[in-house]
């Protein structure tokens, strides 16, 4: 070996970890096993309570939405692929999935069931899916997820005719070693090991071994006349078995085909036609493939993609698989399995089971869980931000707000519209990502919700958005992608849009666009007007001035003119013309300056003083009086005609810095952010923000 290639084995060999090899790949004698179980039941929990505790595992965090409290399960963060798969804005949805695990751990009945994903495309129904593949597979790796299945050995090593002449054979469908132990002997054993059982669960035994393991345990009890313990003795080794997909052990995943090109044998397996020459008989199990999607998921979870799309033949294997936790492979009785069955759907397929009345056993044997588009905006953003980032995008930028507007887009087209008619679009879509607006309470929220029944289940999926922004960011020949770039993307899309069912629907999108073209302006206003008005000694001084006048106001008393040494009345002009920024109205506005002053009264009791920083509405009122009286003096306008005196521009280099330092700009969008909403001034168009 050359000097490189052992620099290279000693590498690997590292990242290999043989002590986890050997940790992985236990092997002992089934009393072994049976002490292993003894000291931890959970080596022996079915596939459902496995699932539940794998989810718990990774912790719950609580928090409480409309006087509701809701759990967020971390495992769907995705901490296994650093938030590949993460979901975001699905906690309720994911709640009740949860739920439906629990309640089949515990054996409350929903263990019986098909768990049926349901929503409309891109909605996260396959990610949740593999989600699950994945995270019960890591969890089979850990010593809290550890499991365990057997082989047959020949004791001599020659070579056993049960076997073809092999020294072993695999448990072809990964079963519990527990199940080897014959119906008469269980109760015995069951009560000796949950004696004093300390876990959530009772060691339970249920079904019969696969049909290879039942002919060679009963072939070699002949041979042994009956002595069981001398065949477990003899020919059963306990393995470590880790969950895998790729390696087809305890996770499958169904996807329907061609019907010309698919049978029921996918699913339960089939007969190997070489074998039989070997073993005499097409019904001998020996000669039998134990490989359908069934069998490989047996212990741990199975997938079915599209799940009602599936040929009638396929969905009744479904009833006693998931009712009676039984399969029926060719030639062979009815066999045992234990997994999860999870099938995602989309809502035509579900409108069309409903529909057939020959499909009742399957709609009673399933459990619904409807999955729809997220309808708050920050979770949105995420889902956007985990594709299109600083590390992801290479030699260009995206301008602050961007994402922003493109999720703000897609979430406006998956909502109803508000029936109170004081009440727009993007107020609605503000009240459901948390911000609070005036005359609108939590049940205000509560009841918009429960009225818009089908919220979520239509609009524009998250694949259309983000096919848009790469759209966006591949044609965009400057270094700097912005928001109208994606708008009008997302917009030019809309003709070809295969999933918009009508032109009245395109229409309504169009005008969503520009909806939330207003909605980026005023965003961009009112940063450019803050970064004008960030000057803090000022914003003190202006809030000083105002808190003087007030409490000369509310006291009635005179307030002492500095520059002249006379004392004068409250400046009633000055006060409101700071309450108006806040919306304060003329018959409110004895109340606010009461409010204040008992406010600073009670922070002197305590001994603290009053930082407007504090106050976000008086804060927001000072930073747009401030900037009114300051964006004369700063010409911003002057930057539309490209005359700019060296003055002038100190001022804007100093609002640049604001925007690059204190809302996540560079040079590029800090300078074209500045020209936008210099053009808007220019033409007039200053609007009070809501």
């Amino acid at each position: 070996m050359t000097a490189s290639a052992q620099e290279w084995s000693k590498y690997l060999n590292q990242i290999q970890m043989k002590e986890e090899f050997r940790h992985l790949n236990w092997e002992g004698d089934f009393f072994d096993y049976l002490e292993l179980v003894k000291k931890n039941p959970n080596i022996a929990r079915n596939a459902f309570q496995r699932m539940y505790d794998m989810v718990l595992s990774w912790g719950t965090d609580n928090f409480v939405e409309y006087k509701k409290e809701i759990t967020r399960y971390k495992f769907f963060d995705d901490p296994i692929d650093g938030g590949k798969d993460a979901v975001f804005g699905l906690d309720v949805q994911l709640m009740k999935l949860v739920n439906f695990f629990k309640s089949a751990a515990y054996g409350y009945g929903t263990e019986k069931r098909v768990l049926l994903l349901h929503g409309p495309v891109g909605s996260a129904k396959s990610t949740i899916a593999r989600l699950l593949k994945k995270g019960i597979e890591h969890y089979s790796r850990t010593d809290t997820g550890a499991l365990y299945t057997f082989k047959w050995i020949d004791p001599t090593g020659k070579g056993e005719v049960l076997f073809g002449g092999a020294t072993e054979m695999m448990s072809p469908m990964h079963e519990d070693p527990l199940k080897l132990i014959p119906e008469e002997m269980r109760a015995q054993v069951l009560t000796e090991i949950n004696k004093g059982l300390k876990s959530d669960y009772k060691v339970h035994i249920k079904g019969d071994i696969d049909p290879a393991s039942r002919f060679v345990m009963r072939e070699l009890l002949k041979r042994y006349q009956g002595d069981w313990a001398q065949v477990v003795t003899n020919h059963i080794r306990v393995v470590r078995v880790v969950l895998s997909e790729k390696d087809r052990i305890g996770i499958g995943t169904f996807q329907p085909k061609d019907e010309k090109n698919q049978d029921s044998t996918e699913l339960t397996g089939d007969i190997n036609y070489r074998k039989i020459a070997e073993y005499g008989s097409d019904s001998d199990p020996r000669a039998f493939n134990f490989d359908g999607e069934f069998c490989v998921a047996n212990r741990g979870v199975i997938e079915f993609i599209e799940v009602l799309k599936l040929d009638v033949a396929f969905l009744y294997d479904l009833l006693t698989a998931s009712q009676e936790h039984k399969i029926k492979p060719k030639k062979f009785a009815q066999t045992d399995i234990d997994e999860v069955i999870i099938g995602h759907t989309n809502e035509p397929e579900f409108r069309k089971l409903q529909n057939n009345e020959f499909m009742e056993a399957l709609r009673d044997r399933t459990v619904k869980i409807d999955i729809p588009y997220i309808t708050k905006l920050k979770h949105e953003i995420k889902i956007y931000e985990k594709d299109f980032n600083s590390q992801k995008i290479r030699g260009k930028s995206i301008a602050p707000h961007t994402i922003e507007v493109a999720a703000m887009w897609a979430i406006l087209t998956r909502l109803e519209h508000p029936k109170k008619s004081n009440l727009s679009l993007i107020q609605k879509l503000k009240l459901y990502d948390g911000k609070a607006l005036s005359g609108f309470s939590e049940e205000n929220v509560k009841e918009l919700r429960k009225e818009a029944i089908r919220e979520g289940l239509d609009g524009v999926s998250p694949r259309y958005v983000q096919d848009k922004i790469s759209n966006a960011i591949v044609k965009s020949e400057i270094p700097c992608v912005n928001p109208f770039m994606i708008l009008n993307e997302l917009e030019s899309g809309l003709k070809n849009h295969g999933l918009i069912a009508s032109e009245e629907k395109r229409r309504e999108y169009r005008d969503l666009i520009g909806v939330v073209k207003q909605e980026y302006e005023d965003i961009v206003k009112n940063e450019v007007q803050r970064a004008i008005s960030a000057d803090e000694d000022a914003i003190a001084k202006l809030c000083g001035n105002y808190i003087d006048n007030v409490k000369a106001y509310t006291q009635r008393e005179k307030v002492r003119n500095k520059y002249t040494g006379m004392d004068e009345e409250a400046d009633e002009r000055l006060m409101r013309s700071i309450e108006e920024k806040a919306e304060v109205q003329e018959s409110r506005k004895d109340d606010f300056r009461r409010e204040i002053m008992n406010y600073i009264g009670a922070l002197a009791i305590e001994g603290r003083t009053f930082d407007f920083r504090t106050n976000e509405r008086l804060l927001k009122a000072l930073e747009l009086k401030l900037f009114e009286d300051q964006k004369d003096t700063i010409k911003l306008t002057s930057l539309v005609s490209n005359v700019v005196d060296r003055a002038t521009q100190e001022k804007i280099d100093v609002v640049k810095s604001r925007l690059i330092k204190s809302f996540g700009y560079d040079e590029i969008s800090a300078t074209d952010v500045l020209n936008f909403v210099a053009s808007i001034f220019a033409r007039g168009d200053v609007k009070k923000r809501e």
